[in-house]
This record gives structure tokens, C-alpha cells and sequence, in this order.
């Protein structure tokens, strides 16, 4: 454990950037700083070249052609590109389905649409968290231009079944995407087995850089797409402007190391999450979402005693975790995600997420189960205020 660090538990927030993944990206700062889309010279065809070798790695983590992978500022530009791009490319079907627990730049894009003479379905999900097939299998009775599913919950952790989801899109003549922003890396991925045609990427969810992410693109059968904006044409001409070679080479790198390395990394990280939840030891411990469909590093946990999750953060001030709330013109509300779980008011209240990533050590696993355990006490034995 790092002496006078705090212990980081909030890897769907971010992760680290990989020391490696430093070391790949300096060159590009310091010898080589130029245009990769000036090929005029030598420098500018150097750093062409980084960036079509990172274009590759990020293709052969989800099973894509390198000329599959369009290059964005994030997830949420790829999300909102794959969307509006969809819908506003041509004629064809007005509905629009996704689920009630995905990421809000997923829901505020479907839901822009409506404006612009789209029809949004908004489907459930299970007190699991996940969707319910046949339930999809009946909105897609009535021809729709795309369905939208979330790959891995940001705050639950549960695994979709994107094989199936894409089954029923692919038969019902839907496009289909997904937002894999917290699955890449984490689970395998393969655009083709899953039928997607979409797929949303961002590298700081595999300690890769902030700033940078990807869109994969069907190239057979072909997606085709409006561009959200106009410029230089780059990036097959659906996202236009200078890449930023440094952030590419870190998004490759990342990419090449979580698929060479996925397989322990999931081993290592889901025996930190285990290690901790055994030393908790908080009887009445709730685990929120499917108990076994999920990624090996989430936990999204419920505690009892009627105490708040914010309370908890704040008696353990070197913990980084996050309350799973959103907060709005100062008011703290229960997370969206949990409420369409079904899960009371009061127990929204008093969750926290934790997730555990690649450099996270048994004696923080232990030490963060120690100090939140101890929290916990010290609110449940508080006298509470009168209301």
C-alpha cells in the first residue's frame, strides 16, 4: 500500500494511467510533436504511423478492422455520434430504443431525437439490472432504426447479454450499438459475435489516457452516419480535426495491454474485491445487481443501519469511492440506475460504488474494509438529529 496515499476504489470513474503506457506516450510529446496528418514530411508520416499502429491494437481488442475504428475525444462524443449520426443520417424507421439505466450522455442523446421527430423507448430493466429479451423482442414488433444497450453498467456492473441483444436487432433490420466504455478490457469483446454495428470506446477506462476514445464503425454490412460537425474530413470524415498523437499512442498501448493481459487482470482484480467484502463483515450487506453477470472489479453495495452513504464517505476521508448519486443545482439524489432497479429511497441512500482495478493490492483491499467497516459504526451507534 502506498505510504500517505489515499486507497483508490473508483475505477469506473477512471484508472490510473499505466506506467507503461506513459513510457509509449513521451515520445510523442517531447521528439515527435507533429501533425500526424501532415505527410509531407517525415515527422508528420512518423506520427501517421503511431497512430494507425494504435488504430490497429484498439481494433483487435473488440475484433475490429483498424479501418473500423473512428477516433473521438471520449465515449461520450462516440455515443453521441453513434446516435444522432444514426437517426439523422437518412429515411428510415423513427424509433429509437435503449434502456432506462444507461449512461445519461446515452439517454439525453436518444431523448434530443424526440425533438427532432423520433420516437425514444426508454425500456426497463430487472431488479437485476439487466433487460428482459422478450420484452426488447416485442418493442422491436415495431420497426425501429436502432437499439442502444449499455455493455457493462458504469454503476452496477452487470453484464448485458450483447449476443442475444444483437440477435434481435440484427433480425428485426435495427442497427444496434453499444456503449463499452466500462467493457473493453474488462471482458472479451467481439464486434462480430455480438452483431454490433456500433460500439463506443474511451481509454481512461484502461489506463489509457483522459481525452481520448473511439467509435467502431461497421464497415460490412456498412453503418453509415451523419457527422455531428463539419471540418478537415478526417476520420473518414465523421469526426474532423487534428488527433492528438500522444493520446492515441496511449489509447493504443492501453488497448494492447488489456488484451494481453485481461485474463489476469480479471483473476487478480475479482480476488481483491472478494478479499474485501469477506473483511467487511457488515451483516445486512446488500449487493446491488446481478450476483454473477457482472465485471470482476464492481461492487455496488447497500449498507444497513438506515445511514447515509455520504455520511460514510465523509468518516473515511482517505477512501476514494463514490456514492453512485448525481448532483444537481446542489441537491443530492438517489442514483437514476438504482431507482430503476426498484431499490427503496433509503437504501439508494446508503450505497456506495467501489471498484477495484489493476494496482489495487491486498493490503488496500484490506485496510479500505477496515475503514469503512468502522464508519459504519461510528454512524449506526450516532444518536440521529430529529427531523
Amino acid at each position: 500500500m502506498r505510504a500517505n496515499r489515499p486507497i483508490y476504489l473508483d475505477h469506473h470513474a477512471t484508472t490510473p494511467v499505466d506506467p507503461r503506457v506513459l513510457t509509449a506516450m513521451r515520445p510523442w510529446w517531447e521528439d515527435n510533436f507533429a501533425n500526424p496528418h501532415s505527410a509531407e514530411h517525415a515527422m508528420g508520416r512518423a506520427a501517421e504511423a503511431a497512430v494507425e499502429d494504435a488504430r490497429a491494437h484498439i481494433a483487435a481488442l473488440i475484433g475490429a478492422g483498424p479501418r473500423e475504428i473512428v477516433f473521438t475525444s471520449g465515449a461520450t462524443e462516440a455515443n453521441n455520434i453513434a446516435i444522432k449520426g444514426a437517426a439523422r443520417f437518412g429515411a428510415g424507421p423513427k424509433r429509437v430504443i435503449t434502456l432506462a439505466t444507461e449512461h445519461k450522455c446515452v439517454l439525453e442523446s436518444v431523448r434530443d431525437l424526440g425533438a427532432e421527430g423520433f420516437e425514444p423507448v426508454v425500456l426497463p430493466v430487472g431488479a437485476d439490472g439487466l433487460l428482459d429479451l422478450d420484452r426488447l423482442a416485442d418493442a422491436l414488433r415495431t420497426p425501429a432504426l436502432l437499439v442502444s444497450v449499455m455493455a457493462v453498467n458504469n454503476e452496477i456492473g452487470v453484464i448485458q447479454d450483447l449476443a442475444a441483444i444483437g440477435a434481435l436487432a440484427r433480425a428485426a433490420g435495427a442497427a444496434f450499438h453499444t456503449d463499452a466504455a466500462q467493457a473493453a478490457g474488462r471482458i472479451a469483446l467481439d464486434v462480430n459475435a455480438i452483431q454490433a454495428d456500433l460500439v463506443s470506446l474511451t481509454a481512461h477506462k484502461i489506463y489509457g489516457p483522459k481525452g481520448v476514445g473511439a467509435l467502431y464503425v461497421r464497415r460490412r454490412p456498412r453503418m453509415r452516419l451523419a457527422p455531428l460537425f463539419s471540418g478537415g474530413g478526417q476520420e473518414r470524415g465523421l469526426r474532423s480535426g487534428t488527433l492528438a498523437t500522444p493520446l492515441v499512442v496511449g489509447f493504443g498501448e492501453a488497448a494492447r495491454l488489456a488484451g494481453a493481459e485481461m485474463a489476469l487482470d480479471e483473476g487478480r482484480i475479482a480476488g481483491q474485491r472478494q478479499r474485501f467484502l469477506d473483511a467487511l463483515a457488515i451483516p445486512g450487506i446488500t449487493v446491488n445487481g446481478h450476483p454473477g453477470r457482472r465485471v470482476a472489479g464492481n461492487l455496488n453495495i447497500s449498507f444497513p443501519g438506515g445511514v447515509d452513504a455520504q455520511q460514510l464517505m465523509a468518516m473515511a476521508p482517505d477512501l476514494c469511492v463514490s456514492t453512485g448519486s448525481a448532483c444537481s443545482s446542489a441537491v443530492v439524489e438517489p442514483s437514476y440506475v438504482l431507482r430503476a432497479l426498484g431499490i427503496p429511497e433509503a437504501q439508494a441512500r446508503a450505497t456506495l460504488r467501489l471498484g477495484f482495478g489493476r494496482f489495487t493490492s491486498p493490503a488496500e483491499a484490506d485496510q479500505a474494509a477496515a475503514w469503512l467497516a468502522a464508519a459504519w459504526r461510528q454512524v449506526v451507534a450516532r444518536p440521529q438529529a430529529a427531523e
